[in-house]
Formats: C-alpha cells, structure tokens, sequence
C-alpha cells in the first residue's frame, strides 16, 4: 500500500501578497511543493491529491505537468495526481451559504473535498511549509501501519519556538498529550509571536483570550496523518460546527478544532508524533530570502539534486 499525500494549496497567499504555492525559492526556481513531494516519494508515497481553488487550478495542473511529467515511485510506477477544489457552496444541503460570506471554511474544510479521490491512508500537508525528509519517513511508516484500522491518527508535531516569523504573528494548532503519547486536547492559537518581555503570547480561538505559550509546546503544522474513516467524522463534526457557527462570516472550520471535537466525544484519538527536522515556511514577503539561503545551502551540501527534477 502506498499512501497518499494531499495538499493544502487553496490559501489566497492573502498575508504574503501572491500565490506563494507557485514561487521559486530553490536554487533552479523550486517550490516549497517540489521539495515536499520529492520528500514524499522518498518515502513511500504513491499520489498526491492538490486542494485548490478553481481560479488558479489551471496553472497548478499546469505546473504539476511540467514539472513531475517523468516523477516515478521507488517501485517504478509513475507517480499520480488528482485536483479538487475548495468552494464556500460546498457545505451539506441542509444548509444555506450566507450570501456575504467571502472567506473559505477552513483547513478541515479543503480536507474533506479529498474524500472523492482518497480510498487509503493519507497525510495531509500545507502548500507552502516545509517539513523536512525525516517528518514524512516517519509518517508514512505510520500510515503504512495503520492500513485498514479506524479512529486512530496522527500529528507530527513541531517545537513551536521553531516555528515563529520573525516578520509578524502566525497561527498554530497548540497540542497537549498524555503520557501514552496521544493527544489530550488541540487548541488553534493566532496571533502568535514573541514579545518584548522574551515570552511568546497568542489568542486561544476558542476563548479569544491572550495566553502564554511554552517555547517548545508542539504545535501542528499540519502534518497530519489518517485513514479514510477520517471523512465521515469529520463530516459529522463540520454539520456540528455549522449548526453553531455557520452564519459568522469569518468563522472557519480548522483540522485542529475538528480533532479536538473528535478526542472530546471519543470517536477517535491522535497519536502525537515527534520529528528531526526543523520546519520552516514563507508566511510574510519578507520570510523569503531565508527560505531562499536555506534551500541554497540544502543543494550545497547535496541534501537534495541540483536542479530537483530534471
């Protein structure tokens, strides 16, 4: 079984001003995308479903032809793709779309449009962070594991002091586990960044109070891991949210808020997996020429090809 990888890449790039899943940053104009699907084959796995919007689906498909045309998995088979897109109308028939509303549902959301293209265990992925070669080894051992099993998933988890922009707040899903390595809880936090007084500080979406975060509290960048019964809980969870939330404009519905519903009501419980590599993203303009060193310095010491894909 070789599992499949999906990607969030219906992000409006709103914050970085462009559509930063198209932007070359490695040395021959590589995507962050290149380099985690390069990172995902390695490992294991067999497809990669994209999320995106149809505005820009065209280019992607575009894009995705040129550069991963001759891709093929470890064991010879070509590498497969498939496009979904994340609309604001796609929501259950019971419900009515705000007319006014103009923001997307969601993290949790865009994962749900992949249901009609996935069949086996998948991991789920940002467009434009990187994760590190380690962080999908791990995962698709873990999904590989996990083959026909339901309720059970996984988060690799990143030290949140390594995560922060030096160039604004960011937004992350703060997770606690017990001692058996599951997660007990995972709350989205935004506006997270260090303050003058050396502490990091962030707004508890569910409380909308300002809280102190510990510098190396796990976080979710959203490397997850899960089978297909995933679906159908999350759908169940996305029916809940809208029943309470549904008619709030800017209210959306996040990977880390549907967990926590699903720990809470025992439908399943998320293993927290730890990783070696360092994560690291494009979140401001003015993340990106250290990204653009990072990849540099990646190609010279022959961590990866030179260019990616030829």
């Amino acid at each position: 079984m070789k599992p499949t990888l999906l990607v969030l890449a219906a992000g409006m790039g709103s914050r970085y001003g462009g559509l930063k899943q198209m932007d070359g940053l490695g040395p021959n104009g590589e995507t962050i995308i290149d380099y985690s699907i390069y990172d995902a084959v390695e490992a294991g796995f067999g497809k990669v479903v994209y999320i995106v919007r149809e505005y820009f689906k065209d280019q992607m498909i575009e894009h995705v032809k040129e550069k991963y045309g001759n891709v093929t998995c470890p064991d010879g088979e070509p590498l497969q793709f498939e496009f979904v897109t994340q609309e604001l109308e796609k929501i259950p028939s019971q419900f009515t779309l705000n007319p006014e509303r103009e923001k997307p549902w969601g993290t949790a959301h865009a994962v749900l449009m992949g249901e009609e293209v996935i069949n086996e265990p998948f991991a789920v992925i940002n467009g434009d962070d990187y994760y590190g070669k380690d962080s999908f080894k791990i995962l698709a051992d873990w999904l590989r594991a996990h083959e026909g099993k339901t309720g059970e998933y996984a988060l690799v988890g990143f030290e949140l002091d390594n995560t922060l922009s030096e160039s604004g707040a960011v937004s992350r899903g703060i997770g606690a586990a017990d001692e058996t390595g599951f997660l007990t809880n995972v709350v989205e936090h935004h506006k997270i960044a260090r303050a003058e007084d050396g502490k990091i500080y962030g707004e508890n979406s569910v409380t909308g109070e300002k809280v102190e975060l510990a510098d190396k509290a796990l976080c979710s960048m959203n490397m997850w891991g899960f089978t297909p019964d995933y679906f159908q809980n999350s759908k169940d969870t996305f029916v809940s949210f809208l029943e309470n939330h549904g008619n709030e404009l800017k209210s959306e519905f996040y990977i880390p808020y549907a967990i926590d519903c699903m720990i809470k009501n025992g439908s399943a419980k998320t293993e927290l997996l730890s990783t070696s590599s360092r994560w690291f993203g494009v979140t401001f303009q003015e993340d990106r020429p250290g990204v653009v060193a990072k990849f540099q310095e990646f190609a010279d010491q022959g961590i990866y090809p030179t260019p990616l894909y030829k």
